[in-house]
């Protein structure tokens, strides 16, 4: 059950990062804010990864066209999950957007069984109604909320569901392609591999149409590396995790990142949630988890 351990793990340092990245937005913009996780994550990265193989002497890592296709879907999904996951946290507050996240594991469980036949069960169908309950709640305008941008949040939020959806399955696919008898050297190489293509990619992008993005930045580099360090550690425990058991599973496990980013947009950003909310959040969570593991 290790994979569970690593699960625990990531949630905590994941609301650490998304923490520390919703104060770069500002001055960065979104785009920018994104870039901070993947380039100044990447030195810590490749540490970890020299570890890991270091401790794995027998691996033999399988460079196939299925591992690049998947690991290249799961780094394009990951950036835009985190792009509209950031825009979402402006727009809705931290902690609902947290929890509109979790719609990852239900809309993937929706794509797979209308794209490739897989079946679901009737707990799994409750899970998801529940889900979209829960997801309603939260994104459901109330009073002038609507014109300040609420709806825009919601958007937002079940985008970086969708895209997170995809990312999980691309890199769990990845790291079985590239060796599956060691699915921690695999993991750990899958993220270096990712985080390579997308810290040139949007460094790229950003220094032709967002040059002032790349400086603010740079100029942010103490508060950029906190973030880097801990979204490196937080997707090193998720990429193991993945390749130990199914995302679906390791999704589910994931809920306990909610009720911490409730504490921590309470502490850190003094949002508070209403009662409301609070039940919507409680019915996502326990869709998620009836969907993951019916």
């Amino acid at each position: 059950m290790l994979w569970i351990l690593l699960t625990a793990a990531a949630a905590p340092l994941q609301v650490a990062r998304n923490a520390l990245q919703r104060g770069l937005v500002g001055d960065a913009g979104p785009w920018g804010a994104t870039l901070v996780r993947f380039l100044f994550g990447l030195p810590f990265s490749l540490l970890i990864f020299a570890v890991v193989a270091f401790l794995t002497p027998g691996a033999e890592p399988n460079l196939s066209a299925r591992f690049a296709v998947a690991v290249v879907a799961g780094a394009i999904a990951q950036v835009s999950a985190t792009a509209a996951l950031l825009m979402a946290m402006r727009h809705s507050g931290f902690a609902v957007a947290t929890f509109m996240q979790q719609a990852s594991l239900p809309i993937a469980a929706v794509m797979g069984w209308l794209l490739f036949g897989d079946h679901l069960g009737p707990i799994q169908w409750l899970g998801l109604v529940a889900t979209t309950v829960g997801l309603l709640v939260l994104s459901w305008p109330r009073g002038d909320e609507a014109r300040a941008g609420a709806l825009s949040g919601s958007l937002f939020g079940l985008a970086s569901g969708v895209a997170f959806a995809v990312a999980l399955n691309g890199y769990r696919q990845a790291g079985l392609a590239l060796d599956a008898d060691h699915p921690i050297y695999s993991a750990t190489a899958a993220l270096c591999v990712a985080q390579t293509l997308q810290s040139i990619v949007l460094s790229a992008i950003l220094a032709v149409t967002r040059p002032q993005a790349l400086r603010s930045v740079a100029g942010s580099w103490k508060q950029s590396l906190g973030a880097g360090f801990f979204g490196t550690a937080a997707s090193a425990f998720w990429f193991s995790a993945l390749a130990l058991a199914p995302a679906g599973q390791v999704r589910a496990v994931g809920v306990i990142e909610g009720p911490i980013a409730a504490a921590a947009g309470r502490r850190l950003f003094k949002e508070t949630l209403t009662l409301v909310q609070i039940a919507g959040g409680a019915a996502t969570a326990i869709g998620v988890v009836m969907t993951a593991l019916g």
